[in-house]
């Protein structure tokens, strides 16, 4: 049994991308579904698509490379873990790599990167950082 699902779900991605895996198969959660979803739209991922397999859904990721075979993903970090929460307001959430990573917020309205929360004034729960 895994305590920290989205940890294990980063951990994962950033195993396969050290592997130099084509796809990484994952448990499947609304969370863990939408922060593809982010990365997918921030062009971190290729896709991903849901498998259902018995009673649980998996996941299957494509990671995504350049033309040299480097990641797009340089990094992964959980900043908010069950063991200690970080939570910040709309004013003081990350920016990542000066702007050219990306930060992945759960707020009252919903999963999303730290610039469409900063655009609507939310503030909430600092999930993952990405580079």
């Amino acid at each position: 049994m895994v305590n920290d699902p989205i940890a294990d779900f980063l951990t994962r991605i950033r195993n396969g991308v050290l592997g130099r895996k084509q796809e990484v198969l994952t448990n499947c959660s609304k969370m863990s579904k939408r922060i593809a979803e982010i990365l997918e739209n921030a062009g971190y991922i290729a896709g991903f698509s849901v498998e259902k397999r018995g009673p649980a859904s998996m996941m299957r990721v494509s990671l995504r490379y350049d033309s040299t075979g480097k990641s797009v993903i340089e990094g992964l970090k959980r900043v908010s873990r069950p063991g200690l929460r970080a939570y910040s307001s709309s004013t003081d959430l990350p920016v990542v790599r000066s702007g050219m990573g990306l930060s992945i917020i759960s707020t009252s309205k919903g999963v999303m990167t730290g610039v469409e929360a900063r655009k609507q004034s939310v503030g909430g729960e600092v999930l993952c950082l990405v580079w």
